[in-house]
């Protein structure tokens, strides 16, 4: 026996918990079919209220009517800005028209000179106006954690009513969590100096969301 197990073995048995196996596929169980709590009723537009939410932490916005529109949203973006027409990008925007919008994309993780970087999102949730993105070998999560500027773009179909529905969703699709579950809400901020909030302390100061498709 290792030290790690006997370890775990006494500290098992002064808890007194008895059968670990039969906890344990009791746990799995309640995860498997898990319960739901109360939950707000969410009245109007579901995509109205997730852009209205976003809007409300900092993020910015524009609705297009399909994803071949959105090299030109992200052009008129970094115009706008003064922002240079290069990024990086996750794997699953990279087949976009960008060079006909005159944008240079890289597909691969961010480093520290990448000054735009632009993603998918697995959903959104309309509740919270919050983004969810998954890592994985075609989503690097640095692409939207590292440069001052996060370009994501959400498909209106994928906009769900609550955080529970997300995960639903994300069990329905995935089955298991992959390596990293990421939610975005806004611009990364910080209250830590003199309660003053500051955008852009640990992640990117701004997030723009490309809305893109025909609401169902």
């Amino acid at each position: 026996m290792s030290a790690r197990e006997e370890i775990l073995q006494r500290v098992r048995a002064g808890l007194g918990k008895g059968d670990a196996a039969a906890r344990r596929a009791a746990a799995e169980a309640c995860m498997s079919n898990p319960a739901r709590g109360p939950q707000p009723q969410l009245a109007g537009d579901r995509v109205a209220r997730f852009a209205g939410k976003a809007l409300s932490l900092a993020s910015s916005a524009e609705r297009v009517g399909c994803a071949m529109e959105v090299p030109a949203a992200v052009a008129r973006y970094l115009a706008e800005h003064c922002l240079p027409s290069q990024a990086v990008a996750t794997g699953d925007v990279a087949d976009l028209d960008w060079i006909g919008a005159g944008i240079e994309v890289a597909t691969r993780v961010a480093v520290d000179a990448d000054q735009t970087g632009i993603s998918g999102c697995f959903c959104a949730i309309a509740e919270t106006g919050t983004l969810l993105l998954l890592s994985g070998p075609q989503t690097p999560a640095s692409v939207s954690l590292l440069p001052e500027t996060h370009i994501a773009v959400v498909p209106v179909g994928r906009i769900v009513a609550t955080m529970e529905d997300a995960f639903a969703l994300l069990r329905a699709e995935h089955g298991g969590l992959p390596r990293a579950v990421n939610f975005i809400s806004g611009p990364s901020r910080t209250g830590d100096i003199e309660q003053t909030i500051v955008l852009g302390a640990h992640g990117p100061c701004r997030v723009h969301l490309i809305l893109c498709g025909e609401s169902s």
